[in-house]
């Protein structure tokens, strides 16, 4: 979407575009630094030595999981809870997506400039608060019902889709719906029949992402007592069982490797369609089996619609509505609020500069070039499976462990942030590796280069720019993870948003949620502005 506003606009000169990174780049360091300082890093104790034996029983345990019969039937009805949550949030989100995407696009719009900006208004709420933030609220509307989960899903999931699904739409060839415009359709008709067939594909493909967000989200919804694979976890931890919490964490870790190697296969047949062969199979099947994904998924959870709209559901809404506005102004919470609200910027900042190094530092040994000798694929396997690890225990759990051996404070947050992002985004730049351009690189060792050399000045400088704009918008969730990391203790806004909902203080959760949202959007145009530095 961005492409297309900024096509209007004249490009900016060399010297312009230079400038304009060493500012941010000048930014981002100081950013940093300040961070590090207001962590508490250098002006006092972080360890907690007196943790250092639990965390060692933590630590050796995952060498001996719990393999109980009674345990594992229990954690297979928890993942089954999981996957059920996952594809009915992401199906809703995704049909939802699709039905606010035409709202939101520039393409429909046209020249109505304040319509867009007011759509993309609406849009930014509900993805500018957490999954789990969704959960709390809907908890106290709907109370312990299945719903919960999937609406917690699929609500900011949804919001998050029609955003891309338009960008989508405002990036591809538009000389069919030029066509139809020309010869009277309006502007939805000329995008569902110029615009939509041709962005099928990287539809479909995001689609399919989502899903893959979706398992994690999951996950993080057990925590707060929706039930599945995060409930178990959180239940394992709490009673010191370290054996079944490993076994959790390997069951989470098979589960988010199936949904990225599905994901991923869908992609790659959407991005590499072969020529001339007709409706491709695979991805004909992969819809089908979501299909029948989703249907079962309603069976098991025995999702009833009319639970929406009962009688209790209604009353519920409507008292946490009235008690929720107006919103406090009180100075005391308003100073806490912007207090906490910049302990969760500094903690998101740190977490992405802990992870973006170690994305760096292990990207080349993540990817899996086309023609690596066998011991490179082993280790190359041995750090995706690794990375995988790290992204498939939520933030909350590292943060607990951390906790064990550090003080607490904006540090064991940032780093249990930091983990988790090292996860997902050295999965990206392994794959914006293995995307490269080979022949710089393959040059250099074709002229005495070493592998080293060859890799610090033959790819690696493609890189800097893809590596910092991925940075740059796992920034944006990296802030929405914060509040979550906050919900369960551990410094940030989220530790405000927990204590106001349960003393039940609605007009403070309205004033904390209220500046959650401002936060997230602030941070959304933020790193926009640094990825279009970087262009």
């Amino acid at each position: 979407m961005t492409a297309v506003l900024d096509r209007a606009a004249p490009a900016p000169t060399p010297l312009r575009r230079d400038r304009r990174r060493w500012v941010w780049g000048l930014a981002a360091v100081g950013l940093v630094g300040w961070a590090l300082v207001a962590s508490g890093l250098f002006s006092g104790p972080v360890l907690n030595p007196a943790g250092s034996g639990q965390f060692g029983r933590f630590a050796a345990a995952a060498l001996r999981p719990e393999l109980d019969p009674g345990f594992l039937r229990v954690l297979a009805d928890s993942a089954l809870v999981t996957v059920a949550y996952a594809v009915l949030g992401a199906g809703l989100a995704v049909v939802g997506g699709a039905l606010g995407a035409l709202a939101v696009a520039r393409t429909t719009w046209g020249r109505r400039r304040t319509g867009w900006l007011v759509a993309r208004g609406v849009v930014a709420v509900p993805r500018g608060l957490h999954e789990a933030v969704w959960g709390l609220l809907l908890v106290n509307v709907l109370g312990l019902d299945p719903w919960v989960g999937v609406l917690a899903i699929a609500i900011p999931f949804a919001a998050v889709t029609a955003t891309v699904f338009a960008g989508i739409l405002d990036e591809v060839p538009r000389a069919a719906y030029t066509a139809l415009l020309a010869a009277g359709a309006g502007r939805t008709t000329a995008a569902l029949y110029g615009l939509l067939p041709l962005a099928t594909g990287r539809l479909l493909s995001y689609a399919f992402y989502r899903l893959e967000c979706a398992v994690r989200s999951a996950v993080v919804l057990g925590l707060i007592g929706a039930g599945g694979l995060g409930y178990q976890l959180a239940l394992s931890f709490a009673s010191l069982r370290w054996e079944q919490v490993w076994t959790t964490v390997y069951a989470l870790a098979a589960l988010c490797l199936l949904a990225d190697l599905g994901g991923r296969t869908v992609r790659h047949r959407v991005a590499e369609p072969r020529p001339g062969a007709g409706r491709d199979r695979v991805l004909s099947g992969a819809v089908l089996a979501v299909v029948a994904l989703t249907a079962w998924a309603g069976w098991y959870l025995a999702l009833s619609p009319a639970t929406l709209w009962s009688v209790r559901a209604r009353e519920q809404l409507d008292y946490v509505l009235s008690a929720a506005w107006p919103p406090s102004t009180e100075g005391p919470l308003l100073r806490e609020v912007l207090g906490a609200a910049v302990d969760t910027v500094l903690m998101s900042v740190l977490a992405i500069a802990f992870a973006t190094a170690g994305a760096v530092a292990l990207a080349g040994v993540a990817a899996c070039p086309h023609r690596a000798g066998p011991a490179r694929r082993a280790v190359g396997g041995v750090v995706r499976a690794v990375l995988l690890l790290l992204r498939a225990v939520p933030p909350p759990v590292w943060a607990l462990v951390l906790l064990f051996v550090m003080l607490p404070g904006i540090l064991p947050g940032a780093l249990a942030l930091g983990v988790y992002t090292l996860g997902v985004l050295g999965r990206l730049v392994g794959e914006a590796v293995e995307e490269a351009d080979r022949r710089p690189r393959e040059t250099l060792l074709a002229a005495g280069a070493t592998s080293a050399g060859a890799w610090l000045y033959g790819t690696a400088p493609a890189l800097v720019g893809p590596v910092l704009a991925l940075a740059a918008y796992r920034w944006e969730v990296a802030v929405r993870d914060a509040v979550l990391v906050g919900l369960l203790g551990a410094g940030g806004i989220g530790v405000v948003l927990s204590a106001a909902t349960s003393s039940f203080d609605w007009p403070a959760v309205t004033t904390v949620l209220t500046a959650i949202v401002a936060l997230s959007l602030c941070i959304d145009l933020l790193a926009d502005r640094a990825r279009a530095a970087l262009r």
